[in-house]
């Protein structure tokens, strides 16, 4: 019985000895293993356990594929498995005073060996091979692989599955419809490329890779990004996103919640606006959306605090000379109602209120004087520069221009009237 996973072997005694652990796993092969009876004769089958040989542990790393051997029965003094289904647990043994501490496991794999130890801990029976305690094959570690690139049809694995341990997988111009779902499996993918592919839709499962840091899907025939992958795991991980040279025409405004997000790739779709709270994208530094169908930006680009932007090759239309004004008198009781719970940032949800007023609280518009207003407001657009959020601007167009149309909204004739900038 072997498990693949992580192993850090900690003394307890080193905190006596004012030392510390180095606090970092190393690939290891873990067995159960039994001592070969050799020339003994072997005992028949029976329900007493102590007619089979004691199992141990057995630890083999690449340094040491001879292994450490750790005897079980009796031996264990406690079990730590509050993160099992994270692929982690520690064994701490009484004698040799160590912790044992296993990560990186696949979680099933992990549960079952834990079971098979507290057996052999008790001296029970384990009804399971157990191995014998052999060197272990260069070949195992093979297992452990964290970086695969696949950049054709014909290297792509059919029969088999990808390593378990895969931090960091590429499988271009293979012609995939659609993600493999063995990929979303590899719950340690750090960087997942999937570029030069055909997939048109992405399951919403892809959001339980939580510890996905980079996703390149450039060049496939995207048309949407789900509002589901908004609200996964991916805000708290995602950081890089390249949706470039695909066929989508709008982000949802759930695109905003991806807060870790420092790189964004838009360039070669057919975006017609951005999702207009890109404001809260507070840590985004890089942002290309160049060759796409823009007509404006949303006010609350101004917020942004950008590195690099490229929006080279949009159709920005000039600003309008005229607002347009949907000014209600008086307010109606829902525009009052949303007001008060947005300005006064009141929890709202589903579970609280109808699922149609959320979404239009969702959809609300930000005034520049930083209240927000539903239906009743002012909008008109000016040129802004867009030197004043980006350190680094590619060209507008061919022209040397670095100014594009943003529209502002207000929430009153009086915050219009004192805007300095539409009285320019």
């Amino acid at each position: 019985m072997k498990l693949h996973c992580e192993v850090e072997v900690v003394s307890r005694h080193l905190p006596a000895l004012g030392l510390r652990n180095r606090g970092k796993g190393v690939r290891a092969v873990v067995s159960l293993c039994q001592q070969s009876a050799g020339n003994q004769r072997r005992p028949q089958a029976s329900s007493d356990p102590d007619s089979q040989p004691p199992a141990f542990l057995f630890i083999s790393t690449m340094k040491d594929r001879h292994g450490t051997r750790y005897q079980l029965k009796e031996n264990i003094e406690q079990f730590f498995t509050k993160f099992v289904d994270e692929g982690k647990a520690t064994v701490r043994l009484k004698e040799p005073p160590v912790d044992i501490r296993l990560s990186k496991a696949n979680a099933s794999s992990l549960k079952g060996f834990l079971s098979a130890m507290r057996l052999a801990y008790r001296g029970c029976g384990i009804n399971t091979q157990l191995s014998t305690p052999t060197p272990v094959k260069t070949s195992e570690f093979e297992k452990f692989k964290t970086k695969m690139l696949i950049t054709s049809k014909k290297d792509y694995p059919l029969n088999k599955n990808f390593p378990h341990f895969l931090e960091h997988l590429q499988t271009s111009y293979c012609g995939l419809l659609r993600i493999d779902m063995r990929m979303l499996c590899l719950k340690n993918l750090r960087k997942l490329d999937l570029s030069h592919n055909h997939i048109k839709k992405l399951p919403a499962t892809v959001g339980d890779l939580i510890h996905l840091q980079e996703l390149n899907l450039s060049d496939n025939h995207l048309e949407s990004f789900s509002v589901a992958l908004c609200q996964s795991t991916l805000q708290k991980s995602l950081r890089s996103l390249d949706l470039s040279k695909n066929k989508i025409k709008a982000l949802p405004i759930q695109f905003c919640q991806l807060h870790e997000l420092t790189d964004l790739k838009l360039d070669d779709n057919q975006l017609i606006r951005f999702p207009f709270k890109i404001g809260q994208l507070t840590n985004l530094h890089f942002l290309s959306a160049a060759r796409n169908k823009l007509l404006f930006l949303p006010s609350e680009f101004k917020m942004l605090s950008l590195e690099y932007l490229d929006l080279f090759g949009n159709p920005f239309e000039p600003p309008e000379v005229l607002p347009t004004i949907k000014l209600q008198a008086p307010l109606t009781l829902l525009e009052l109602s949303a007001r008060t719970v947005l300005n006064n940032r009141i929890p709202y949800g589903p579970h609280i209120i109808p699922f149609h007023l959320c979404q239009d609280l969702d959809t609300a518009k930000t005034c520049v004087c930083g209240r927000f207003c539903l239906n009743s407001f002012i909008q008109g657009t000016s040129a802004m520069n867009l030197h004043s959020f980006s350190h680094t601007v590619v060209l507008v167009d061919n022209m040397g221009g670095t100014e594009a149309p943003i529209i502002s909204y207000f929430c009153s004739l009086a915050c219009y009237v004192n805007s300095s900038d539409m009285l320019k």
